[in-house]
């Protein structure tokens, strides 16, 4: 099975950001991949809240979400959106991945889970709580690349998740993320390969990457690992597309040489002394 995964500098204009993820389908079906994977917040990239929040609408009327049905249903190819900003009822925000099938049906929905809320030692300081509303559940979807996990960006760094999606039968886990330069050089490439080993899965995450028109760097380095922790592909830097094979096969050969899930037991509570 053929993934395609479509690196990312998105940009503070949803309408043009539509079009580089329409042209990531049509490049993913042309070049036959049967999925494509997008990074966190495909749509839009704008730190300024006040610019962002004139763009931002209701799932119902998100117009970079329809454009992606719309050319998934066109050229037979499922898409993981990997997040959109979208405007809930209460006023607030989401962080949503969406899984769209290649009749352009939205087949599951996930809002992330974890907020960003940090001061990094480069001076950039990060607040999603002040926006954004936390997600509520963890996601499984089928696909035709197997059970798929959804997370988003800072969820990378907590265990606990890719082990109840794991546990609920992912052998895939999305990683769509727009990790800051300084965070992406420390810890990226050591916490997907973890969660890939950990889970006995393969992990798909699809980046940001470059200098963006708000003014934020992000990391890159899309990457698919396999459930052995082995890279099948880095993206580098540059915005582009990028294909890996995904072998179902291998995810029961490893789970069998080390069978981690079925050592899994319930940690009771721990006593301290």
């Amino acid at each position: 099975m053929k993934v395609a995964l479509l690196q990312m500098t998105s940009g503070i204009d949803p309408a043009a950001n539509a079009r580089t993820i329409v042209d990531g389908i049509r490049a993913a079906a042309d070049g036959g991949a049967a999925m494509l994977f997008t990074p966190e917040m495909s749509g839009l990239v704008d730190s300024n809240r006040k610019r962002a929040a004139a763009v931002i609408r209701e799932e119902s009327d998100d117009p970079v979400l329809a454009a992606t049905r719309a050319a998934a249903k066109e050229h037979g190819v499922w898409v993981h959106l990997g997040s959109l900003a979208v405007l809930a009822p209460d006023g607030r925000l989401a962080n949503r991945a969406f899984v769209i099938d290649d009749r352009g049906e939205i087949r599951a929905r996930y809002d992330k889970l974890h907020l960003f809320d940090v001061d990094l030692p480069s001076g950039e300081s990060w607040r999603e709580s002040a926006s954004y509303a936390p997600g509520a559940g963890a996601v499984v979807v089928e696909t035709p690349a197997g059970k798929l996990g959804l997370s988003i960006c800072y969820d990378l760094r907590f265990a606990d998740l890719f082990r109840a999606l794991s546990n609920a039968g992912a052998t895939l886990l999305a990683i769509p993320a727009a990790f800051t330069r300084p965070t992406g050089a420390a810890h990226w490439h050591i916490l997907q390969r973890a969660r890939a080993i950990e889970s006995a899965a393969f992990v798909i995450s699809a980046a940001q990457t470059g200098s963006h028109e708000d003014g934020r760097e992000t990391y890159g380095h899309s990457l698919v690992v396999d459930p052995w922790g082995n890279v099948l592909l880095d993206m580098g830097e540059a915005p582009g597309i990028g294909f890996a094979e995904i072998d179902p096969a291998l995810i029961s050969d490893v789970r069998a040489r080390v069978p981690v899930l079925a050592h899994r037991r319930a940690i009771p509570e721990v006593a301290t002394a």
